[in-house]
């Protein structure tokens, strides 16, 4: 196939689509700002993006709103402490993102201004191929690629990719680049992105609604679910282990500080056993009554967790952290535990 004949119309046809089709977000200045000349903020794209790439739309908006009401600019964030933000964090996942987030926006505030080309995005903490040019092309109105999961499965199906995907995902690429417009690669890459997340969605993709329909071959064959082609993804790992909730009194229940380096590392936590493949007997912070309350279970990127949840009280002492600021602040396994004991 030639992809340049075969897409010839392809970027008009997707930007007259989006001008009445986009969507409002939060983060985005919208095609009829764009024409009246507002200019979007870095800082917003930016933080989106990070927010966005392990999670939904709707997930991410609150926290959107919760992080740039707290620290409106760059500025603000870069003073922050260190454990408010991992606090706020909690409950998004990832949290070596965290970590970046803060080293990037200290790296920028300390610059002065925020690089606006994919080379100089690519260079900050936590910023990788698809997001810098994302904040390229979104921020700055570079003419750059932004080829996430959406965009993979859109030209997937439009070009009906059949070969090995590392292959075909490198070919898709080159493809995208190419069909960048000079003038709106902004416009582009949101429409893309509201393409797939709206119309050509992973499960039942709308085809009559389509704008870009004539040019897809996947739908030509009838079967554009199919794609893409991916290779099986391995059974994750299960590991098991024990968490330990410890009550005391005026509500407070005892949390500690995670080891910077390692899964969940800097956030707040609550006491736990090592995690493996075997279940070790427990072993208790504090020689007290514990009962076990039952179980907890969480999926990370890598591996799946069962923990036994023990609960144990202090009544005549106060512990470290109150019920609802530990709830607020915890990581999502150890809210669910924390949860279950109360």
């Amino acid at each position: 196939m030639d992809e340049k004949l075969h897409f010839a119309d392809f970027a008009g046809e997707l930007l007259d689509w989006y001008a009445h089709a986009a969507r409002e977000l939060p983060w985005r200045v919208g095609p009829t700002e764009r024409a009246e000349g507002v200019k979007p903020d870095p800082y917003r794209v930016w933080m989106a993006e990070i927010m966005l790439q392990q999670t939904t739309v709707p997930h991410a908006t609150r926290y959107f709103h919760a992080f740039t009401q707290r620290w409106p600019r760059v500025e603000d964030l870069a003073a922050a402490d260190d454990a408010d933000v991992m606090g706020a964090w909690a409950g998004l996942g990832y949290y070596a993102r965290a970590r970046n987030l803060l080293k990037c926006a200290r790296q920028v505030a300390a610059a002065g201004s925020w690089p606006d080309t994919v080379e100089g995005l690519r260079a900050l903490p936590g910023i990788g191929p698809y997001t810098a040019g994302a904040i390229a092309a979104l921020a700055f109105g570079r003419r750059a690629a932004a080829v996430d999961g959406n965009v993979d499965r859109v030209f997937a199906r439009l070009m009906a990719l059949k070969g090995e995907w590392k292959l075909e995902k490198a070919r898709l690429k080159n493809v995208v680049e190419e069909l960048v417009p000079e003038d709106r690669p902004a416009e582009f890459a949101e429409g893309l992105m509201d393409l797939g997340a709206t119309i050509c969605t992973p499960k039942s993709p709308n085809c009559l609604l389509c704008p870009v329909k004539a040019y897809c071959l996947g739908r030509a064959e009838g079967t554009p679910e199919r794609y893409p082609i991916k290779p099986k993804k391995t059974p994750k790992p299960h590991r098991v282990g024990h968490v330990y909730v410890l009550r005391g009194a005026e509500r407070t229940v005892l949390t500690e500080t995670r080891p910077e380096r390692g899964l969940l590392g800097g956030m707040m936590g609550l006491p736990t056993s090592d995690w493996s493949d075997t279940l070790a007997p427990p072993d208790f912070p504090q020689p007290l009554a514990w009962q076990e309350i039952g179980e907890v279970r969480h999926v990370f990127t890598h591996f799946s967790l069962t923990l036994n949840v023990w609960r144990a009280d202090m009544p005549n002492e106060k512990t470290t952290t109150p019920f609802e600021t530990a709830i607020d602040h915890l990581p999502s396994v150890f809210a669910k535990a924390l949860k279950l004991s109360l």
